[in-house]
């Protein structure tokens, strides 16, 4: 898999060309890197951002995609902003919030804008993809971005691995719903990834060591190897492939 990380093959190994993809969350970190690598393929990219500015320098490193600036956690704002986005034939449920609290000490405002972002988002743009896909007859591939904190509990990490492992039994029951409309759904469940974000909070030795000693291949996650997964898993050559939970954690899981 390590060669569909180069931009002049990508095309080559997976098909992708000539599809329409939207990808959430596309400003930062997996999801940059994300429509970057689809815009690379061929892919026509509707990327999808809260942050004006990371959607205008994306635009300017990527001619031809096609930026949306939303809040996710607006209902209303995304039907208007996204309910006439047109064909779109792969979707990446990348956006996601992680606010750390202790279990005592959760908010219900942490809970709401979590799980606002982290599942109902995902509900609401993955329908307006799928019913148009239904409505036009044609196959689909939809990837949601979740995370091994979805399967472990990992201390002040409550509402985020609450999230995601609700994202989990989502992603199943699309693949079970959507799959005789021939749309795949899947999920990649990530370990630590060395985005922007990955590195300010796992900076600490200290702090990363305790996580790093529990991965059997000693190391954090780089974007690549995360972004490789899902051009996997949109591709045909995963096309019996769904409802799968694709784990990226160097072993975490098995441990």
């Amino acid at each position: 898999m390590a060669a569909m990380a180069t931009p002049g093959n990508t095309a080559l190994e997976l098909g992708l060309a000539g599809r329409r993809a939207l990808v959430t969350g596309a400003g930062k970190g997996i999801g940059r890197s994300m429509v970057q690598a689809l815009h690379a393929a061929g892919v026509q990219v509707v990327a999808v951002s809260r942050t004006r500015a990371d959607l205008d320098s994306l635009v300017r490193e990527c001619p031809g995609v096609e930026p949306v600036c939303v809040d996710l956690s607006d209902w209303q704002a995304v039907e208007r902003a996204l309910g006439g986005v047109g064909p779109v034939d792969l979707l990446v449920n990348n956006a996601a919030v992680a606010v750390l609290q202790p279990f005592l000490e959760v908010t219900k405002e942490a809970f709401d804008i979590s799980f606002d972002v982290n599942l109902r988002a995902v509900i609401q743009v993955s329908q307006i993809v799928a019913r148009d896909l239904i409505s036009r007859g044609a196959p689909g591939s939809i990837v949601n971005v979740s995370s091994q904190a979805s399967q472990r509990a990992i201390r002040n990490h409550t509402i985020y691995c609450a999230a995601k492992g609700a994202m989990d039994m989502l992603t199943k029951v699309m693949a079970l719903e959507l799959g005789p409309h021939k749309i795949r759904v899947n999920a990649v469940n990530p370990t630590v990834v060395m985005t922007a974000m990955g590195q300010a909070n796992w900076s600490d030795p200290q702090k990363a060591k305790s996580m790093l000693d529990r991965i059997p291949l000693g190391r954090f996650a780089e974007v690549d190897n995360v972004v490789d997964a899902i051009l996997f898993l949109l591709s045909d050559r995963s096309s019996m492939i769904t409802g799968s939970t694709l784990p990226v954690d160097g072993g975490f899981l098995a441990n």
